[in-house]
């Protein structure tokens, strides 16, 4: 019975905190980012929106996060969760002067 209900609590406990989780939106606007830095919690995601008439590629080679989301174009997303913490340095490959930075702070 103990056994039980420590489970019990222990996927509350997950099911809890999954809600806390949150998504923040970067759109790329006039080839820029939209926030040059943010500050998230591991485990939030990153939904990078493409405002702009032609192709994104956004992408970091971060030991924090490692990813490549490849070429979108107007009016698509792209979403990343982010389970490590550290800092993430963000680029688009095919605008080398669109750079911004996520914190990703330890829950």
């Amino acid at each position: 019975m103990k056994l039980f209900k420590l489970l019990s609590l222990c996927l509350l406990t997950l099911s809890v905190s999954s809600f806390a989780l949150e998504t923040i939106e970067v759109e790329q606007k006039n080839k820029e980012f939209s926030e040059k830095e943010i500050t998230i919690k591991q485990g939030d995601k990153v939904k990078f929106t493409n405002q702009d008439p032609f192709f994104h590629n956004v992408f970091s080679l971060s030991d924090a996060k490692f990813f490549d989301l490849g070429s979108f174009p107007k009016g698509e997303f792209k979403e990343v969760t982010f389970e490590e913490a550290g800092e993430v340095e963000v680029e688009c490959a095919i605008h080398p002067n669109m750079k911004m930075t996520i914190k990703v702070e330890k829950k």
